[in-house]
């Protein structure tokens, strides 16, 4: 019996062992997260790294530039960028990956649009609304004392690109662009003015909490097609482009190509991550309506779903 309780012992120190041989990282070298400037981004980015960090490895989070962020990305000094939104992003990641050094690895599950976005109680002093064409005539309505009588457009951070400024160009539409510094302030300014039913006319994404929380719709632009961002003659102005509504589509996950060699269970990882546009919109309302840390919000979910991100590291 003792031969035996030895022997099982024996046995079981090995397979341990064997086991944590085999969930240890391939590299110590810390996977480096970017983080961009909105709360669902940086949960993304958390939730991912939390993930990793429970797999063994080493994670840095590294603030970056959402458009920029390609270049580091390219030689290696950023490794994962966890939200690429074929809305905004898409150009310069596939320019990126034509020049070398990055890669697309699919896309999350969440699907974005993000445009032109109004309460609901301003269509009764533009009652054209949703089409365009109504802030022809409304725009005063949605004005402020540093834009009258133009209106006044509440854009997201530079950063974020977008190309509002050259659509008011192209549709001769009577309206400034106003950029909010941060995604915290363009949405306490939301908050504020609907509290208030004061004229707000803004970007708004999804998945987000935004456009749950508060009823309203986005604007109706010409539908987006490729050669509106690339060919003026497309569209009602001839002579510009971008003379219709943003696009919409995947958001996807891109890393450095030297990511699958180094760090191969991570690389894995990463490309198996999916979320849907309500799960990520629930935990950024618990940071932005609720006031929760993204990192304390991001950790109790991988504490909560190791079933789900388990399957990601298989």
């Amino acid at each position: 019996m003792r031969r035996i309780l030895t022997s099982l012992i024996v046995a079981s120190t090995v397979a341990l062992a064997s086991a944590a041989a085999a969930a240890a990282p391939e590299s110590k070298d810390p996977i480096k997260i970017t983080l961009n400037d909105w709360t669902g981004q940086l949960l993304t980015a958390h939730i991912m790294g939390g993930v990793l960090e429970k797999a063994g490895y080493t994670v840095q989070y590294v603030p970056a530039d959402y458009l920029a962020q390609f270049a580091g990305m390219r030689t290696g000094d950023l490794t994962v960028a966890m939200e690429v939104w074929a809305t905004t992003a898409k150009e310069a990641m596939d320019a990126a990956i034509d020049a070398g050094g990055v890669e697309n690895v699919g896309e999350t599950g969440m699907q974005a649009r993000e445009d032109w976005w109004y309460p609901s109680y301003m269509k009764e002093k533009c009652p054209g609304l949703p089409d365009w064409k109504a802030l022809k005539d409304c725009a005063e309505a949605f004005s402020t004392p540093e834009t009258a009588p133009k209106g006044r457009y509440l854009g997201g951070p530079v950063t974020w690109g977008g190309y509002d400024e050259e659509r008011i160009q192209a549709l001769d539409l009577p309206f400034e662009v106003v950029h909010a510094g941060t995604d915290a302030a363009l949405f306490a300014e939301l908050k504020s003015a609907y509290e208030r039913k004061a004229p707000v006319l803004l970007w708004i994404y999804a998945p987000h909490w935004a456009p749950i929380k508060y009823e309203g719709e986005w604007v109706e632009f010409p539908k987006y097609e490729k050669a509106c961002y690339e060919d003026p003659a497309w569209g009602s102005n001839k002579d510009a482009k971008y003379d219709c509504a943003k696009p919409v589509g995947p958001i996807y996950k891109a890393v450095w190509t030297g990511m699958k060699d180094k760090w191969p269970t991570a690389y894995k990882a990463v490309k198996a991550y999916a979320f849907d546009n309500k799960g990520i919109g629930e935990l950024a309302a618990r940071v932005d309506i609720d006031g929760e840390k993204v990192e304390a919000v991001a950790a109790d979910w991988v504490a909560k779903n190791e079933a789900v991100w388990s399957a990601w590291l298989k």
